[in-house]
């Protein structure tokens, strides 16, 4: 087999193009998943990128230049530019020239294999501070770190572009009985792989689609451990789905599974806690942070670690000697924060793209349709001598959304829909006109779980919800979802808001995921951004005039 018949453009500008129709594609798609970063996935052709960060994630997981390399080069059409070779050797050969170990004597030390290189991040002035004495003199290789700071120095070093290689270990922490009961239930060999692949790195992140299972690869974690474990959620309401699940799954009882929430502040050997009530202060203090000195933990599972907090990063990087795994269906981070993520709770260990998954049966296939409404006249003049600030509230808001939501809703009356947006007045104006309950931000968690578990069961066919319902929700038999606003651009927002419906359907029926966007407005514009990531992830967006949407 000769180059040319590859499936792989390698470009100059480290971008890869792969043609999916080719007969090699999935074989190639597999090979370079390792170390390329997903760009776009439309129909025929898939771009991936080459990152510092993507090749540096590849080194963490085992994987050399040379089979970067290898890989770039028997799969690729045309001949591979060799500067862009030279390039990955280089950037990959950065990682791992500095190295965190622990010293038999001195503890914590940072040990180099270059000393130009050390010398140039002792030099630098986010590393002061982290560091101690030199051992061995002013020519030694090896720099005591204060314990404190391991989380910090990760940070630091890889912001200046030489990512440490952490070999310090972790504390077993308190030993604790966790297996799963698989007498009714069997993970899926991914959901397997995932907890193998993050266990044998000791920490990281795993990526899996909504619906496909992330808190049985947290439970599979967790008996590989055998150890008290801190459970970092989004909400209440997640918190509680994550203890019924463990109960259901697991070993544990209901006793050994503590919540430490706004309203309830229970630290037992496992404890599920909610990201708020982690990063609340008062009079400047995170009052709440006693809680990781509470247990000697063995295990950290932050469940949607790309919506960490800022705080939470602060925490995390206090962890560091504790065994960490981040569940997400998307390392998205409209913060930017991705260097964050790898440094503290450790390199992406597991990922597995939506298509795979919904050809494998575990999720199911799902239409996308974006409905485009016109503005009248008058709401025309107004959005157009509007402060910015306004003009998407405006568009989002408009009354032509409520009819196209009316013949939407009658066009899948015997189906499961939710209602989504991000407007709370417009969200109350929906369910009044639509005589459907309506779950919100100040919406108590008795209620929010009462009509979750209702439309669960079928008793409620139609619910409307704001954003609090974006994350951590487990809702089944959710068929249809209509977003009629959202958080402006936000693609992490609409993969979660798709992960509403992605469990599979009975007799494998397809998922039905409406966006209603006011045309030839900042509403258009925020739509077109947050489908993106639904781009890269294989599904096409159908876009229709709201003239054509029949009433049923």
């Amino acid at each position: 087999m000769t180059a040319t018949d590859g499936p792989l453009i390698v470009q100059s500008d480290k971008t890869l193009l792969l043609e999916i129709d080719h007969d090699r594609a999935q074989d190639c798609r597999k090979a370079i998943a390792p170390f390329a970063e997903l760009e776009r996935s439309p129909e025929h052709v898939h771009t991936y990128r080459l990152t510092p960060l993507g090749l540096w994630n590849a080194r963490a997981a085992g994987h050399d230049a040379e089979q970067v390399v290898d890989t770039l080069l028997s799969y690729s059409r045309y001949p591979v530019p060799h500067a862009l070779l030279v390039d990955i050797a280089e950037t990959m050969a950065r990682y791992g020239r500095l190295r965190l170990e622990k010293h038999p004597v001195h503890g914590l030390v940072l040990v180099s294999t270059d000393r130009p290189v050390l010398e140039e991040v002792l030099r630098a002035k986010r590393i002061q501070g982290m560091l101690g004495a030199r051992i061995g003199g002013a020519d030694g290789d090896t720099v005591l770190v204060h314990a404190s700071e391991r989380g910090n120095l990760k940070q630091a070093l890889l912001k200046l572009g030489w990512p440490a290689e952490d070999f310090a270990g972790y504390v077993d922490g308190e030993a604790h009985p966790i297996e799963l009961d698989q007498s009714a239930w069997h993970l899926r060999d991914y959901q397997r792989d995932a907890a193998d692949s993050f266990w044998h790195g000791g920490s990281g992140v795993v990526v899996l689609p909504c619906g496909a299972g992330k808190t049985l690869v947290g439970a599979a974690a967790m008996a590989h451990a055998a150890a008290t474990t801190l459970i970092l959620v989004t909400n209440t309401v997640s918190a509680r789905q994550w203890k019924d699940e463990l109960i259901r799954r697991t070993s544990l009882t209901a006793e050994e599974i503590g919540e430490y929430s706004g309203s309830v502040k229970e630290v037992r050997p496992v404890t599920i806690a909610t990201y708020q009530v982690m990063t609340t202060r008062r009079k400047g203090v995170y009052s709440h942070l006693e809680l990781l000195d509470a247990r000697d933990w063995g295990l950290i599972v932050y469940d949607e670690v790309h919506l960490l907090p800022a705080p939470i990063f602060r925490m995390t990087a206090d962890l560091q000697a504790r065994r960490r795994i981040g569940l997400t269906a998307t390392l998205v981070r409209e913060d930017g924060r991705e260097g964050d993520v790898f440094s503290l709770i450790g390199p992406k260990r597991y990922d597995a793209p939506w298509k795979d998954i919904e050809a494998q049966g575990w999720i199911a296939p799902a239409d996308c349709v974006e409905v485009r409404v016109t503005l009248p006249e008058g709401e025309r003049l107004v959005y157009a001598t509007a402060e910015p600030e306004e003009r998407y509230r405006l568009a989002s808001c408009t009354g032509q959304k409520l009819d196209v939501l009316r013949r939407l809703v009658d066009q899948h009356a015997d189906q499961p829909t939710l209602v989504i947006g991000q407007y709370i007045d417009q969200l109350d104006e929906i369910a009044e006109a639509l005589d459907a309950p309506v779950i919100k931000g100040d919406t108590p968690v008795k209620e929010r779980q009462r009509l979750f578990e209702a439309f669960r069961s079928g008793e409620i066919g139609l619910l409307v919800v704001s954003k609090v319902a974006n994350f951590s929700v487990d809702l089944p038999s959710a068929e249809v979802a209509i977003q009629v606003s959202g958080s402006f651009g936000s693609r992490q927002e609409e993969a979660q808001r798709l992960g509403r419906l992605l469990r599979p359907k009975s007799e494998g029926r397809t998922a039905h995921f409406y966006t209603i966007v006011s045309r030839d407005t900042v509403d258009a514009e925020f739509a077109q951004n947050r489908q993106r990531f639904l781009a890269e992830q294989g599904y096409a967006y159908r876009i229709v005039d709201a003239d054509d949407v029949a009433s049923a």
